[in-house]
């Protein structure tokens, strides 16, 4: 299948459509039983159920997920999965597999679902916007499940906000994240840097050495601006070409009049060296230059 019709199929229901099935809100435990067998289409044997082998999630924390058994434990399965008929009478989990994994956990033997016919396209976005709702996901992760739908879903970021009922300025400022080196993502990744801090450093050739000094002096992201700041006007300073004493104008002036030549004299840093430019015009002017030079 070409990749024009994949993206064809994917956006068939729209990215708002197939928001409306991922429940991002688990209901009260007060009206759970109603709710959930209002929403489930039927209950299936676990051992029935695989994960979707392109799930862009590799990393389960076992921590949060004995925390999610023990929840199951004594409340049961609040919120369904999301599932597509397979071959042999087998359910691939479009959206649920942390609960379908900490099931497990909890020893039970049937999950409640929902079951959906959908495409390859679909499924992978499914799998992208539960990915983009865990409450533990960092920014650079978060931009990268927006970057996916834009890129391989022809998204746009109006589609994205909508649907996912952020404003479009998130969603924009996120994605300038991935801008940054791929170091500075890192720092992001794994929580040394905030977003916050991390915009600061957006479009900054020096982003991973400033991101460092913000680690270290435990800045707040006012503090990091500042810092930001601070190194652009001292790079600007020292970029800037310091303007010529007058006897350096001077000397210019009489060796141009005594060799008939621009000169121009540069002097280092500490004033004590520098160099002297000699621009001619033609081939006959260097020529005189060297019979001067020569003594001849």
């Amino acid at each position: 299948m070409s990749d024009n019709t994949t993206r064809t199929r994917g956006l068939g229901r729209g990215l708002s459509s197939l928001m409306s099935d991922v429940v991002t809100q688990e209901p009260a435990q007060s009206d759970r039983s109603a709710k959930t067998e209002s929403r489930a289409d039927r209950t299936i044997p676990i051992e029935k159920l695989h994960p979707n082998p392109d799930q862009p999630r590799r990393n389960f924390n076992d921590t949060a997920l004995s925390e999610l058994a023990e929840s199951i434990r004594s409340k049961g399965v609040i919120q369904p999965l999301i599932v597509r008929e397979t071959a042999d009478d087998m359910f691939e989990i479009v959206a649920g597999e942390r609960r379908w994994r900490a099931a497990q956990k909890a020893g039970l033997h049937d999950l409640p679902v929902l079951v959906r016919e959908l495409s390859d396209a679909e499924v992978l976005q499914f799998a992208i916007i539960e990915n983009i709702q865990r409450a533990d996901l960092n920014a650079v992760d978060e931009a990268t499940g927006y970057r996916q739908l834009m890129d391989r879903f022809d998204h746009t970021q109006e589609d994205i906000a909508s649907a996912l009922g952020k404003s479009r300025s998130h969603i924009a400022n996120l994605l300038r994240l991935l801008t940054l080196p791929e170091d500075v993502q890192v720092l992001v990744s794994e929580g040394k840097l905030t977003s916050g801090h991390a915009r600061t450093l957006v479009g900054k050739e020096n982003a991973h050495e400033l991101a460092k000094q913000i680690i270290k002096g435990d800045l707040s992201v006012r503090q990091a601006e500042k810092l930001v700041n601070k190194s652009k006007e001292a790079k600007t300073k020292a970029s800037k070409p310091s303007e010529k004493d007058a006897d350096t104008k001077n000397i210019e002036r009489e060796l141009a009049a005594h060799l008939g030549m621009s000169v121009r004299i540069d002097h280092d840093s500490g004033g004590e060296t520098g160099k002297v430019t000699l621009s001619y015009r033609d081939l006959g002017q260097l020529d005189d230059l060297l019979r001067r030079l020569s003594g001849d």
